[in-house]
């Protein structure tokens, strides 16, 4: 059993652009949960897939392991009686931090968060880590590429599931969606909208075009669709919305206390083997 289809959504709307008194229920910096709309929304995405005749339904969902994906996910998962993984490597996406402003925040494990949703299973392991020191658009684009190259052959490999659901941010959304379809103009040109969902079909024989090895995906109907939900498609982002200066994206601030923590090794990661390297930062 091979992967033939992946669906990406974006997370649903955040309790911070409604309010800026908000308190992360994890703790963890930079970590806003949904607002009860948002919520809302997740409940819209899974009535979406329990639409959908058995035989299209994912039957595992992989969640960046921010607070307000795994909101999104969680009705998913339960409507359709599946597993959900906590993926760091589709995690939210922070420019690069400036210089003696620390790290941003590290990746939790899926332990850490089993205590917020006991619906996790906490057996799988990162497919891949994102430095904490902030990536280029360059860095991100590339990040999409290698997570993807790694994330389908893991799950090849498994031979457990043909149909996936990602559950992302809509800059690293936009970065899987050029990445799969072999096409750097969707990356200029796409739009992502809170609880937005993109699916993908695999393609038979090689692309030459291909940007994770030797094959391309094919977006089944519209990217980014939002017919679904009651309000359409709301708070859009695009890459053209970064912010710059000079032509340059500003760097971030890094977790004022993370000055003399570790990053963690980034890229691709040993499958099966503990968290110690999320664990220990």
């Amino acid at each position: 059993m091979t992967l033939k289809t992946i669906y990406i959504a974006r997370h649903g709307f955040r309790l911070n652009w409604q309010t800026t008194i908000w308190k992360s229920p994890t703790g963890f910096p930079r970590d806003p949960p949904l607002a009860g709309y948002g919520e809302e929304q997740a409940v819209d995405l899974a009535a979406y897939f329990m639409s959908l005749p058995e035989s299209e339904r994912p039957t595992a969902i992989y969640s960046s392991q921010y607070y307000r994906c795994l909101q999104t996910a969680k009705p998913t998962a339960i409507a359709l009686g599946v597993p959900l993984f906590v993926e760091p490597g589709i995690q939210e996406w922070y420019s690069n931090v400036k210089a003696g402003t620390g790290l941003h925040p590290r990746p939790v494990s899926a332990q850490e968060l089993v205590p917020y949703f006991d619906i996790i299973d906490p057996k799988w392991t990162p497919t891949f880590l994102v430095t904490r020191k902030g990536e280029s658009v360059p860095d991100l684009y590339r990040r999409g590429e290698e997570f993807l190259k790694a994330f389908i052959a893991r799950v090849d490999q498994a031979g457990s599931h043909e149909r996936v659901l990602l559950v992302s941010h809509a800059a690293t959304v936009i970065t899987l969606a050029q990445a799969l379809l072999g096409n750097k103009e969707v990356g200029r040109t796409l739009r992502v909208g809170c609880c937005t969902l993109s699916t993908f079909k695999r393609k038979d024989g090689g692309d030459q075009h291909a940007l994770i090895g030797d094959e391309t995906w094919e977006a089944i109907g519209e990217l980014a669709r939002g017919d679904f939900l009651p309000n359409g498609i709301e708070r859009d982002w695009g890459m053209v919305d970064i912010e710059l200066k000079d032509g340059v994206v500003i760097d971030d601030d890094g977790v004022p206390g993370t000055e003399n923590e570790v990053d963690v090794v980034p890229g691709p990661q040993d499958w099966g083997q503990s968290t110690s390297n999320i664990a220990r930062m």
